[in-house]
């Protein structure tokens, strides 16, 4: 829509990209979005913009450049501090007066937009967009105000002004200042866009890429009751959805590619009021807002989807708010600016952070931003005037962190919040200063004591977790730049799914080993046979943390199926669409008994390492609906998520007739080999395995070697034994006979054979026999890789050098 006023004002329809030294990145998104993917069915609230013209026009006729200057002069030489010079140059422009032609043409154009929604004073979000905001390289989010629930001329005129005052804001200043831009070369456009209401639904936050990895095959969308702006703050805990993009969008009904689900607290929402103190309030969620989640897979679809057009067409990675609608139900997006922290990484090099700890637990946890590692001296902020007890190199622990408190944030080690989500202020701004952080842990500031000596470790996924003291840790340099061409397949050992996006980057064909029980024990922590027959769980402690953990669930079975399908799905995703070969559980009875609720359910055994463990259970009358539960999350990640490359493998698998019964089981649980190109895996660490390696072949596609049991059996030596240590030795010449055997003798029957146990992550001479030997495969640990891949490149040279 046109005006004669359009020096002053522009419609978004009427803007794009190419206007961002007219309108601002943030507006001039609004209207790229408004023109070019409205009509592919996203939608997108109308409004205006105010040009940078009118933002110059308004400092001229109230002489305000030179006055601006000199105060940010006086903050240079340090003649008076940031939060001064900032407040005299906002009270400078907020007594200025609106020239006569450019307030008309503010009122004239929300008239308009008034007519447009058939109101006589629509409600309006206002949100400042800078005019040099949104760039590649210097993202400005968050810098400047935005205002919600704005209604009527006057109202919307001064909300204006705050608008142009919020240029100079604390936090921008100091932005400007480290990204060397000139304060009065950016100008001020202010964005007027019709409101979503979202009393009763809810809103949130977008990301078409990991936040913290960088993987780049996901949509990370957080979401919570009411108005977006608490998930922002990081007033709250939202939920957490993770989308799979590569089986997006989804034109199969069949295929629902949502990888995790996370449900959120939600304490409280911010919604409309008519109070005089305000146009928006915050309120306490009721206990079904918190126990239900904002959105349902369809909406998640739907958003995911979204994501996935808006990133395509802006070519780059997305920050992308959304509303929905409650009266229609509707979703619209609001905001979207690309990604600047991942999306510029190069990726050559990368640091991989582990602890050096035995088994210290830790005194906190929440969810990480980053990857690192760092010791500190806690710093508990309560009030901005705290800030100035912040030192260089503390820990900042916090409620939530304010957005003018980001000069003070840039020296500190690290960052700690009870409330917040991977899309609040703190994360996203430490995640651009590269500052490890964990947000949403609830009570850190009342578990940390100021002064204290803490770790905080964000190195091992998706949950941080913060230890008491200085602990020792070691630091992994990979330049990926460096690693020589390889033929022989090279895959991944990973325990956790909260580590499996971490690694994306590294150059290997797929998941050699998947641990399901590393996903038991760390994401599920409940037996299932406790899931299944809770009421013969007899201790009340056990009932009570059973209680709680499946909260929410009416069938505590499903508990048990959702998260295990979530972490294998998480794993498989990382590196879709190469193979991901998944081991079904492996615990020891011992093991399996420190489970919630799991000892009623587990005997006493002398050596359980030789016990009722692997394949044995899977058919046992005492287990099988255990087992069950792994076959339905197992083909709820191939059917239902459509992630088809997950091979399932097989433990400790004694007899040909064991082979035979598990895969009984599995086909009565819908997993069928071949069934959907199914490939089933036995694990080869059985004596009877390698003596009987054809009769076994006849039952799966094939085989990965474990060396630990292998090596134990062969030698008789207990691997868990500190006094025979000295005698197990996987280079001992029968083990290694007995490898080569495997080897010829899988390619004889053509099925393939790899090699998932210990020895080439630890001694990369290991893995030039195995290339030496035939190996198809080699799983290593992934920091390990590196090292690993230069030898057996090597060996392989060798190996070609001795053919020619």
């Amino acid at each position: 829509m046109k005006t004669k006023n359009n020096t002053f004002i522009k419609w978004f329809d009427d803007i794009g990209m190419n206007d961002v030294g007219e309108v601002g990145g943030k507006n001039a998104s609004l209207g790229e979005m408004r023109k070019n993917l409205v009509p592919l069915g996203i939608n997108v609230p109308d409004g205006f913009a105010t040009t940078a013209y009118a933002y110059r026009m308004f400092i001229a006729a109230n002489n305000l450049e030179e006055p601006i200057r000199e105060q940010i002069e006086r903050y240079r030489k340090e003649d008076i501090q940031l939060d001064e010079a900032g407040l005299k140059v906002r009270k400078m422009i907020g007594k200025g007066i609106f020239p006569i032609a450019l307030a008309e043409a503010i009122k004239e154009a929300y008239k308009r937009l008034s007519i447009m929604h058939d109101h006589y004073q629509v409600d309006v979000a206002v949100r400042s967009s800078a005019t040099a905001e949104d760039l590649p390289t210097a993202s400005f989010a968050g810098l400047q105000e935005t205002y919600l629930n704005v209604r009527g001329e006057d109202e919307l005129l001064k909300i204006c002004k705050s608008c142009f005052a919020s240029l100079f804001t604390d936090r921008a200043i100091s932005y400007r200042e480290d990204k060397g831009f000139d304060h009065m070369e950016v100008a001020l456009s202010v964005g007027v866009q019709k409101m979503v209401k979202a009393d009763h639904s809810g809103s949130g936050v977008m990301f078409t890429i990991d936040t913290e990895t960088g993987f780049p095959n996901v949509v990370l969308i957080n979401a919570a009751w009411g108005l977006g702006e608490h998930i922002v703050q990081g007033t709250v805990n939202p939920d957490q959805y993770t989308v799979f993009k590569p089986l997006l969008p989804n034109e199969k009904d069949s295929v629902n590619p949502i990888l995790q689900k996370k449900l959120g607290s939600k304490e409280q929402k911010m919604i409309y009021t008519e109070d005089d103190n305000g146009r928006t309030k915050s309120v306490v969620t009721t206990p079904e807002e918190q126990n239900s989640f904002v959105l349902n897979d369809d909406e998640i679809i739907q958003l995911a989807n979204w994501g996935l057009s808006i990133e395509n067409h802006y070519r780059s990675p997305m920050d992308i708010e959304w509303v929905k609608d409650e009266k229609t139900g509707k979703i619209f997006i609001v905001q979207a600016r690309p990604e600047t922290v991942h999306s510029s990484d190069k990726g050559i090099i990368f640091k991989s952070f582990k602890l050096k700890r035995d088994s210290q637990q830790s005194i906190l946890t929440g969810q990480s931003i980053g990857s690192s590692i760092v010791h500190g001296r806690v710093c508990k902020v309560d009030h901005i005037s705290d800030l100035k007890s912040v030192g260089k190199g503390c820990i900042m622990v916090t409620e939530m962190t304010e957005p003018d408190w980001v000069p003070a944030m840039k020296q500190v080690a690290g960052i700690i919040t009870d409330y917040g989500g991977r899309t609040c202020h703190a994360a996203i701004v430490s995640r651009e200063m590269g500052i490890p952080a964990i947000v949403g842990t609830k009570v850190g500031t009342n578990v940390l004591a100021d002064g204290s000596q803490i770790t905080l470790s964000c190195a091992e996924g998706e949950e941080g977790a913060v230890f008491d003291g200085f602990l020792d840790y070691e630091v992994t340099e990979v330049n990926l730049d460096q690693i020589p061409n390889f033929k022989t397949d090279i895959m991944l050992n990973l325990a956790t799914p909260d580590s499996a996006f971490k690694w994306w980057k590294l150059p290997v064909n797929g998941v050699g080993l998947a641990r399901m029980e590393f996903i038991i024990s760390n994401h599920i922590k409940i037996h299932p046979m406790a899931l299944i027959n809770f009421d013969k769980v007899i201790k009340e402690h056990e009932r009570e943390k059973i209680r709680k953990l499946t909260k929410g669930y009416k069938d505590k079975r499903d508990y048990f199926v959702d998260r295990l399908s979530e972490g294998i799905a998480k794993i498989a995703a990382s590196k879709y669409p190469n193979p991901v070969i998944v081991r079904t559980s492996d615990f020891k009875t011992n093991e399996y008994a420190s489970l919630v609720g799991g000892e009623a359910f587990e005997p006493d055994e002398e050596n359980p390492m030789l016990g009722w463990r692997g394949a044995s259970r899977y058919y046992s009358e005492n287990y099988c609906e255990g087992f069950a539960l792994e076959c339905y999350a197992l083909r709820r990640v191939r059917e239902e998520m459509g992630l088809e490359n997950v091979i399932v493998m097989i433990p400790f698998c004694r007899t040909t007739g064991e082979a035979e019964r598990v895969l009984q089981e599995m086909k009565a649980n819908g997993l069928q080999r071949g069934s959907r190109n199914l490939q089933v895996y036995m694990m080869c660490e059985i004596p009877a395995n390698v003596i009987l390696l054809e009769d076994f072949a006849h039952y799966f596609d094939g085989f990965s070697i474990g060396s630990n049991d292998l090596t134990q059996l062969i030698l008789g030596v207990d691997r868990d034994s500190p006094d025979l240590a000295y005698l197990f030795d996987e280079h001992n010449p029968a083990v290694k006979k007995a490898v080569m055997d495997i080897i010829q003798r899988a390619h004889k029957v053509n099925a393939k054979v790899g090699f998932c146990g210990q020895a080439p992550s630890d001694d990369p001479e290991y893995a030039a026999f195995l290339v030496n030997a035939g190996i198809d495969s080699i799983s290593l640990n992934p920091d390990s890789v590196v090292n690993v891949i230069r030898s057996v490149a090597e060996a392989e040279q060798k190996k070609e050098g001795m053919h020619v």
